[in-house]
């Protein structure tokens, strides 16, 4: 924390001039480009971590998000074909309870790269990134942020050339449903249910902000960022869990996600379980294997190979040993990249 506000801090240009870069030309991107930019995201993707590709309704909420403005905070590099050859956009988060973060989201396909565009593209966002920092009045940090693939070799170069530095690693994790799952008992006066939506979608997002607000980065949600995840078409409720005590508060849950996408380059199917957690009033009762147990025997009914879910490496509560307790065994890093005001 500051004595002085964000705005004071950060020495944003008056300006976010377009890069020059040499064949390709530059303009805002809008939604009518939404399928190009899949299309050519996921070539991205195919190079630098084709075990994930990047869902379309990710992309889709980026261009269409009430915080986003497509006029100011996108860039779409375009080749004289017409072809989408790079993509950026930056986006101030739309809460700011303990920290004021700009998220920079943005590739060049393979075939351009080694143009000097990756690099003018990233000097475009962190001026734009920026500005957008300077508008708080917050007394809180300012991070400017790139989440990448550790085998992204191309970005996390590029990133770090521009003084970007890693503040966090988050590994992937992989459990082969093939083998046994323990069987974990919900503790007494808790019941492991189905999720049930719409019914349960205001107590779940209210108990989602809860359960995560003392977690490292974590900001809560929106109503509107909460709406977008469980109305992503990835987005598998039947496979998702809940846990509830004798009064249906919520104590726990599980969401996952199923994006066919990724199989290929995955070598298997798989379910990804984006989201675990427990509020903080129902902590240290061995809720959280429970659920994740039966949303592995959901998944695995489901005719699915393998369950696949990201954590901090270093979260304090235990959640790392959590995993690996129910069978999770370590797969590829990423990593939180950032500069900090």
């Amino acid at each position: 924390m500051s004595d002085v506000a964000l705005s004071h801090r950060v020495a944003a240009p008056a300006q976010a001039p377009l890069p020059q870069s040499n064949g390709v030309s530059w303009r805002r991107a809008t939604i009518e480009d939404l399928d190009s930019i899949v299309d050519a995201c996921h070539l991205v993707d195919r190079e630098d971590h084709p075990w994930y590709l990047t869902p379309r309704d990710e992309i889709e909420d980026d261009l269409t998000s009430s915080f986003v403005n497509t006029a100011t905070d996108t860039l779409l590099g375009v080749a004289a074909d017409g072809e989408v050859v790079a993509y950026g956009v930056v986006i101030l988060g739309p809460t700011q309870a303990t920290l004021v973060r700009c998220i920079l989201f943005g590739w060049v396909v393979p075939q351009w790269r080694g143009r000097g565009i990756g690099r003018d593209l990233l000097a475009w966002q962190e001026a734009r990134g920026m500005q957008q920092l300077a508008t708080s009045e917050a007394l809180l940090p300012g991070r400017l942020v790139i989440f990448s693939a550790e085998a992204a070799d191309a970005q996390v170069a590029l990133a770090r050339a521009a003084g970007y530095r890693v503040f966090r690693y988050f590994l992937e994790l992989i459990r082969d449903l093939s083998e046994p799952i323990p069987e974990v008992p919900a503790p007494e006066g808790i019941h492991i249910v189905p999720m049930d939506l719409p019914k349960q979608s205001g107590a779940l997002f209210l108990a989602q902000n809860d359960a995560f607000r003392d977690h490292w980065g974590s900001l809560p949600w929106t109503l509107e960022q909460w709406d977008q995840h469980i109305g992503a078409s990835n987005f598998r409720p039947d496979l998702s869990v809940v846990a509830v005590d004798d009064r249906g508060e919520i104590a726990g849950f599980v969401h996952t996600e199923v994006n066919p996408d990724d199989f290929a380059g995955q070598g298997f199917s798989s379910g990804y379980i984006s989201i675990v957690g427990v509020p903080r009033a129902f902590r240290g009762r061995r809720i959280a294997p429970a659920v994740l147990a039966e949303a592995l025997r959901r998944i695995k009914a489901d005719g699915l190979e393998q369950a696949v879910l990201d954590v901090d490496s270093e979260n304090p509560t235990g959640a790392l040993a959590l995993y690996e307790g129910v069978g999770f065994r370590a797969g590829v890093r990423s990593l939180y990249l950032a500069k900090e005001y």
